[in-house]
């Protein structure tokens, strides 16, 4: 029987992703675990390394969630289309010129550090920071209802 995932600790690693780590979700015990490029690319190699301890440690825990079904990876920064979300956001804006400024601002190179920026200029970053969070509520619960398991909404609740 696999324990409830805490919704919390998903979305919470959901915005924190990089392009260079992977988030796998034990499967039976809820937990998450990190792990990097270069340690996923270690423990797929052939090759005999000598590592210090601490890199056999995570590169023999990269080689058990790789071989192990116990594990899922994650949505990445690719599922969760972060730039579409900042296009909702946009739309979402009551006020047209606001609304029209941000999607602007949106386009083209550098549009992530223009949207922040603008949020912060016309005093709107809470009313972002609750929609980027409920979007990322809403992909992590239905990713795990595809996966078919159980979650605890615990975001509300403090860390």
């Amino acid at each position: 029987m696999s324990n409830l995932i805490s919704l919390r600790d998903l979305v919470r690693e959901m915005q924190m992703l990089s392009d260079d780590r992977h988030i796998y979700l034990n499967k039976v015990t809820g937990k998450l675990i990190t792990i990097r490029d270069h340690d996923i690319a270690m423990a797929e190699s052939d090759e005999a390394n000598e590592f210090i301890e601490w890199q056999d440690e995570t590169v023999q825990e990269a080689k058990k969630v790789l071989i192990s079904e116990d594990y899922l990876e994650i949505p990445g920064m690719f599922d969760i289309h972060e730039y579409k979300i900042m296009g909702r956001f946009c739309l979402s804006i009551p006020n047209e010129k606001i609304s029209g400024v941000l999607l602007e601002k949106i386009r083209g190179s550098g549009a992530f550090r223009r949207f922040q920026d603008m949020i912060y200029h016309y005093g709107i970053e809470k009313d972002w920071f609750k929609f980027r969070d409920d979007a990322h509520k809403e992909i992590a619960i239905s990713w795990l209802e595809g996966k078919g398991l159980a979650y605890t909404d615990d975001l509300d609740q403090s860390s």
